[in-house]
């Protein structure tokens, strides 16, 4: 029998000590009255999980439009924890690491993951560089990119760590090469309740379930069914976490029933000369090259009708032709822009748009 957000694993601990349904009540007016602010957006969580609704109120972080607050249903959320708790083979008495804040969907399920599969939790305070006991042992931890590049000599100490809330760009995914920790990419968004997919990043199997080309994919969790729409976006069909299937603004290339390798955003893609390009991807063969922040867009072309751009977070950035050798004609940069900052989402995201409106002051 599938449980309910009502039933609280017998094996659930929150930093260090057991607690039942009855004792989260109380443990959630502690939070909120005498917790630090984290804790106190711990608490509120807990104890709207607690009250009569089936539904919980969550804030979207605003990455692709404005930020706004949903309802998701709680026996959804509590599917998504058994979902991630079947892929990566998570067990009762498994300790978990949380650095996430509470006030958005991924920390929220960092909880929820908790108290239905059993796991032994500690919460620390949600900071870049998250400061936890690089001594214990944690099976299960999520992270945003920028903890993990702050916490990368110290994730020896963590056995699955997925990595979501931006993508991973490759100065990351060579750092993980040389550790223990088993790192994911995630896919997915507060609407689909955090991932729906993640794609492996590192200590490759190349004789079983991986090799270097297939790491490229992303791999569907239990009971997802992905198909695409006409404008070869991913459609996403989870009956077990949503009421009805979700059509993204994601093109991708399915590769099974169950992979797919993600393109770039729709309402990102250049059309060039009559030739669709992908920001995404012209970013990724300039990763190696680029150290400072930066993004790929676009700008209106006589000729071509529009022309790449690049956008980079250093006043001082100056580009060698060099850089530019895995570049087609067309997805070379006609024009680079340089900030002093880039303009930020509530969450920490990159806010593309908000920050092409600086180039215009």
């Amino acid at each position: 029998m599938t449980p309910t957000y009502k039933n609280i694993h017998n094996r659930f601990k929150l930093n260090g000590t057991h607690y039942n349904f009855e004792d989260l009540k109380e443990v959630a007016y502690s939070f909120i009255k005498e917790g630090l602010d984290f804790e106190k957006q711990i608490g509120d969580f807990l104890n709207h999980w607690q009250d009569d609704s089936e539904f919980i109120d969550v804030k979207t972080s605003g990455s692709t439009g404005q930020p706004k607050t949903i309802s998701l249903s709680k026996q959804a959320m509590v599917n998504s924890a058994i979902a991630t708790g079947d892929y990566f083979g998570l067990e009762p008495g498994n300790t978990a690491l949380m650095c996430l804040p509470a006030n958005y969907i991924a920390g929220k399920m960092m909880l929820v993951r908790a108290l239905i599969l059993g796991l032994e939790i500690e919460v620390i305070e949600p900071k870049t560089n998250p400061v936890f006991d690089n001594e214990v042992h944690y099976d299960f931890c999520a992270m945003i990119p920028i903890q993990v590049q702050k916490a990368i000599q110290r994730l020896d100490h963590i056995n699955t760590l997925i990595i979501g809330g931006a993508s991973v760009n490759y100065q990351l995914k060579e750092k993980l090469q040389n550790l223990k920790v088993n790192a994911y990419e995630t896919y997915g968004m507060t609407e689909t309740i955090t991932h729906v997919a993640v794609k492996k990043l590192n200590n490759f199997n190349t004789d079983k379930d991986y090799n270097t080309v297939e790491a490229s994919y992303f791999e569907t969790l239990p009971n997802i069914k992905i198909s695409q729409n006409k404008s070869q976006c991913l459609v996403i069909d989870a009956p077990n976490i949503l009421e009805e299937t979700i059509e993204t603004n994601d093109v991708v290339k399915l590769h099974s029933a169950t992979s797919f390798e993600w393109l770039g955003r729709k309402d990102n893609v250049i059309n060039s000369g009559g030739v669709k390009l992908f920001p995404e991807q012209i970013e990724a063969k300039l990763q190696p090259q680029i150290a400072s922040r930066f993004f790929i867009s676009k700008e209106n072309n006589d000729k071509f009708g529009e022309q790449v751009i690049l956008v980079v977070e250093d006043k001082d950035f100056n580009l060698k032709s060099s850089d530019l050798k895995d570049l087609s004609k067309l997805e070379v940069p006609k024009n680079i822009y340089t900030v002093d900052k880039f303009i930020e989402t509530s969450s920490g995201k990159v806010n593309r748009g908000k920050t092409l409106q600086l180039l215009q002051k």
